[in-house]
């Protein structure tokens, strides 16, 4: 194993469940021997991609989020999508979510939250299965084939009784975001929210990332969201120099 995937082994240790970590844990984590985790983690906290706490745990550190800030599906889109996410969360004081699809994963990369919006299990930079939430199955029914078939051919993990896990229905749904150009979880994820998702595009007419809204289920219709949501996603494909093409998607969902 070369020392870059040493290192990364390292780096993977830290979760959000687990942002903090003693050397031993660490060493656990990432399969190392103490000896090898204990210098790395030392060039790492001499860089500053590792900080120790006043504790003497480790936790990552700021130099390391300064570079991965630099990612142009981070940062960058982060920044177009923010003045049009906060529009849409006060027209709807709901939580409003920004996502990218990494291989067949959803990473979120931008949320909005107030104190009544309805409690969500992501927060940004985390990841979730394509298939359960609305951003995720907006970005994958745009997926390219060979990704959805991946995401068909695999078990699909359930979360609650509404979670769609037969990959008949899964592509049935796909299909219809496809044509709706907006993708409707109702409960999936957990049974007190709907969330509804539309795509973003690019100047090359590519589903980039999904922007969402999730409510309360039995609070507000998903119908009602969407005209909402699909001004604010048009809006940020527009700022991404995406043509007005892209934007045949019909009015009703």
């Amino acid at each position: 194993m070369s020392l870059t995937n040493r290192t990364l082994d390292v780096l993977a240790a830290f979760t959000p469940d687990h942002p903090t970590r003693t050397l031993q844990e660490v060493s656990r984590e990432s399969g190392l021997p103490l000896t090898t985790t204990h210098r790395i983690v030392s060039d790492l906290v001499s860089w500053g991609a590792l900080e120790r706490t006043p504790a003497g745990r480790i936790q990552v550190g700021l130099r390391l989020w300064e570079v991965a800030s630099l990612a142009p599906r981070g940062l960058g889109l982060r920044e177009v999508a923010l003045p049009y996410m906060e529009d849409l969360f006060v027209a709807t004081a709901e939580n409003v979510q920004l996502a990218v699809r990494e291989q067949t994963e959803a990473v979120f990369i931008e949320r909005l939250t107030g104190r009544r919006s309805v409690t969500v299990l992501t927060r940004v930079g985390d990841r979730f299965a394509l298939h359960a939430t609305g951003v995720g199955l907006a970005l994958l029914a745009h997926a390219p084939s060979d990704v959805r078939e991946q995401v068909l051919a695999r078990p699909l993990r359930t979360w609650t009784a509404h979670t769609i896990g037969d990959p008949d229905q899964l592509r049935a749904v796909l299909a219809d975001v496809r044509r709706t150009g907006v993708a409707v979880s109702d409960r999936q994820v957990t049974l007190d929210a709907v969330s509804v998702a539309c795509p973003i595009h690019d100047a090359n007419d590519d589903v980039v990332a999904a922007l969402s809204v999730v409510a309360r289920h039995g609070t507000v219709s998903p119908l009602a969201l969407a005209p909402a949501l699909r001004a604010a996603s048009r809006g940020i494909s527009r700022a991404l120099g995406a043509p007005t093409p892209d934007f045949r998607q019909a009015e009703t969902a």
